[in-house]
């Protein structure tokens, strides 16, 4: 049994996945936040050729893919994976938030993380345990290969897009969330690792980012793209040091743009509250719209409600096309300041949102429960909290990957 778990490619964990939707190197911010207003997943990846792009104008037939058979493979490369969260902590810079027209006319490149190894490209052969050695090299995502004729053209079509490469090969990403997903549904083979407690397994972080409660949330700006590269949160504490909640990159994924201007003038408390579940209270928004005009702000909701009118032709173009019911009559196509997530996404309502409440659990929770409740609540970590209710650290999948690899490379070698 464990044979054939190793046996395993990263095709087969790649089933049934969409194609990634893809923008240029050559794009600008704004050009990205349009692709993810409308993107599946709430990604959008970055290439480095120009026979890439996402286009609302031009869609690509299925017949046109015939065009690009003699593109050489290899001739495009991904160059990162963008989110809402990248563009949310641009626009939170003081310079953008004073000037977001320029700011959206920047390039692509600015959203980019410096370190090049945060995608990594991944043949369709390769084997389980090369996609966790790159996961724990640091990889966000792996970008793997699908044949064309897994692609659904209906999807294709609907979102209106063209792939990095044309001809042979369409791309998909496959994630720690998809091997986790994965290892869980072999689990019995894994025996007796999943049963442990993840406290004797070793693997529960005692650092990790904290903010305080009253703390201005602008002040978290920092760990907020750390925990977001690095794929976990930042705990929002009180002055003993005890969890009340979290700044999570995942939540702050299914807003729209807008709350950068939030992270300005609120704090971490109130932050937690604007970004949650069901879209910002009217008070914190109102208190939102007052603070910005005392800092003499208010331009920024200004030039990116023009911003909104002239792009909105081009999401609509995308949205009339749509066969999909719920994607077309989204009553989020209308957008308006102080919508949160409701406001945000056309893609919006098939992507889980949560509460900015904390998953957490106990040091003597076993691993699979563990691995459970991330995959629940579509998250990376999950926080843990001793009987006290003290504060003990965080456990991660990237941890739980280093533990399950050793368990596989024992399994190979027996």
């Amino acid at each position: 049994m464990a044979v054939g778990l190793l046996s395993h490619k990263v095709s087969d964990l790649c089933l049934g996945k969409p194609p990634v939707l893809s923008i240029p190197l050559v794009s600008t911010v704004g050009d990205a936040l349009i692709a993810l207003r409308t993107s599946q997943d709430g990604c959008v990846s970055v290439w480095s050729c120009c026979c890439c792009f996402f286009d609302t104008a031009h869609p690509v037939e299925e017949e046109e893919e015939e065009e690009g058979e003699e593109n050489k493979e290899g001739a495009c490369r991904c160059l990162g994976k963008l989110c809402m969260v990248d563009v949310i902590c641009y626009l939170s810079e003081e310079k953008n938030l004073l000037s977001p027209s320029a700011a959206l006319r920047a390039p692509v490149s600015v959203l980019l993380p410096k370190s090049p190894d945060r995608v990594a490209h991944v043949e369709a052969n390769a084997s389980l345990l090369e996609a966790i050695d790159l996961i724990l090299k640091g990889a966000q995502a792996l970008v793997v290969p699908i044949q064309r004729g897994r692609a659904s053209g209906t999807w294709k079509k609907q979102h209106q897009w063209q792939s990095p490469e044309k001809g042979r090969h369409q791309f998909c990403w496959l994630t720690s969330e998809d091997i986790i997903r994965f290892l869980l549904n072999s689990i019995g083979i894994l025996y007796p690792l999943p049963a442990l407690s993840i406290d004797s397994l070793g693997i529960i972080t005692a650092e990790t980012l904290m903010v305080g409660y009253h703390s201005p949330a602008s002040s978290a700006l920092d760990a907020i793209r750390l925990s977001h590269a690095n794929q976990t949160s930042v705990a929002v504490v009180d002055s003993d040091g005890n969890l009340i909640g979290e700044i999570s990159p995942h939540t702050l994924a299914c807003c729209d743009e807008t709350v950068a201007a939030a992270i300005a003038v609120l704090s971490c408390g109130d932050l937690m509250a604007y970004i949650d579940c069901g879209g910002p209270p009217d008070d914190l928004v109102k208190v939102v719209e007052a603070r910005l005009k005392e800092r003499n702000m208010e331009r920024f909701l200004e030039e990116f409600s023009m911003y909104n009118e002239s792009s909105n032709s081009s999401s609509s173009s995308l949205a009339a096309s749509s066969s999909d019911e719920e994607f077309s009559t989204s009553p989020s196509r209308t957008r308006s300041w102080g919508g949160g997530k409701y406001s945000k996404s056309l893609s919006y309502t098939a992507r889980m949102v949560r509460r900015s409440e904390a998953i957490v659990c106990q040091p003597r929770s076993s691993l699979v429960a563990v691995m459970i409740q991330a995959i629940a609540h579509r998250v990376n970590y999950v926080w843990v909290i001793e009987d006290d209710g003290s504060f003990a650290g965080i456990v991660t999948f990237s941890s739980m990957l280093e533990v399950f690899g050793e368990h596989l490379r024992q399994l190979a070698m027996a």
